[in-house]
């Protein structure tokens, strides 16, 4: 199996950087913003792309703006894979009414995941605005979904793997494509 590196652990900084400032700017500031990160990567790059708000935009309250939603019981293909591990979803806000939510995920492959967040989102609420930031839009969508917000667009072959590693989980940083 060969792989190679498409994006080292600067490449990774400076679209977290860049991504956290279209978000503020699309958003026109930090007023009732929130970040729900898709466990389990597209919650450290929510916490990521929230600090670094938080560094340029000292009013940013991160305790109130982040959080994590679980999509798991929601996903299409759970009688495929039964052993999913369930995380509990954490929204530190009473109501999502009136906030522009922005889903985080590393990876946007077929649009699955993303629409399994937007189930599991409208259980707890009816958000103004429902944004999405990913770290990698590697294409091959199965359904009508798109990023707002990328970091990196990478269009792979559908035999190939994108593998995203965070120092929060692997030993390095990287996205890695496996052939």
């Amino acid at each position: 199996m060969s792989q190679r590196t498409v994006l080292e652990s600067a490449d990774i900084d400076r679209a977290i950087i860049r991504i956290s400032h279209e978000i503020v700017e699309a958003n026109h500031g930090t007023e009732n913003l929130l970040l729900l990160g898709i466990p389990t990567r597209g919650v450290f790059l929510a916490n990521r792309i929230a600090t670094a708000i938080k560094s340029n935009y000292p009013e940013f309250n991160v305790e109130s703006s982040l959080g994590r939603l679980d999509v798991t019981m929601f996903r299409d293909d759970l009688s495929a894979k039964p052993n999913r591990e369930v995380t509990a979803t954490q929204i530190p806000v009473g109501t999502l009414d009136d906030k522009t939510v922005v889903l985080v995920d590393d990876v946007l492959f077929s649009g699955r995941t993303v629409r399994a967040a937007l189930d599991a989102l409208v259980s707890y609420g009816r958000p103004k605005a429902v944004r999405l930031a990913v770290l990698i839009d590697r294409g091959h969508r199965e359904l009508p979904i798109r990023a707002d917000y990328v970091g990196k667009n990478l269009p792979t072959s559908i035999t190939e793997r994108i593998n995203v590693h965070l120092t929060e989980t692997d030993q390095d940083q990287s996205v890695v494509i496996e052939q």
